[in-house]
């Protein structure tokens, strides 16, 4: 393999652009970077999550597959290609069976959860809303540029996924998830 970058600093950003796979320079505030830097903020988010979680745990089966997929889909927005899209109907199949089999364990939900209970837990919430701000910039981006539709499905139900999760971790240990209570109701 050969290396794929020399030399990390290449000051043609500057000038507050910066490069697409296909040679185009954008400002660093276009739609599209602005889609790109959410969806590695939300990979970063789960990276903590997996480096919280024990050796052994069951979601490490999915969860680091899933950085991935997001990476993938980075790719997806950095290239500008329609040829180039990797997300597709079989990772979004893929999401729903996770979501499904980790859903049939729990409890019907009855109250709103408020992030925490535990550590990872209260990780797994912040990459959910993480989730969610990227879906809202690829939502906003599809507005004015071609997006993989697929990408914007997968997007959404990961964010279900790590909801679900986020309610497992919760659980662990004897744990329990924190139920939101209106003011009047403290």
């Amino acid at each position: 393999m050969s290396d794929r970058l020399n030399r990390i600093y290449t000051r043609s950003g500057d000038k507050g652009t910066t490069g697409l796979a296909d040679g185009r320079r954008v400002e660093k505030y276009h739609p599209r970077i602005e889609a790109l830097g959410d969806i590695d903020e939300l990979n970063s988010s789960l990276g903590l999550l997996v480096a919280d979680l024990v050796p052994g745990d069951p979601l490490l089966t999915f969860l680091p597959a899933l950085q991935h997929d997001l990476f993938d889909l980075g790719g997806e927005l950095a290239m500008v290609d329609t040829q180039y899209w990797v997300i597709d109907d079989t990772a979004i199949s893929q999401l729903e069976q996770q979501l499904d089999e980790l859903n049939a364990d729990l409890p019907a939900l009855r109250e709103f959860i408020l992030p925490g209970g535990n550590r990872p837990s209260a990780l797994c919430q912040q990459s959910r809303s993480l989730c969610r701000r990227a879906e809202r910039r690829l939502v906003e981006l599809a507005q004015i540029e071609s997006v993989n539709p697929h990408a914007l499905g997968y997007i959404n139900r990961l964010s279900d996924l790590l909801f679900v999760c986020a309610r497992v971790l919760a659980r662990r240990d004897g744990g329990q998830e924190v139920y939101w209570q209106a003011r009047n109701r403290r």
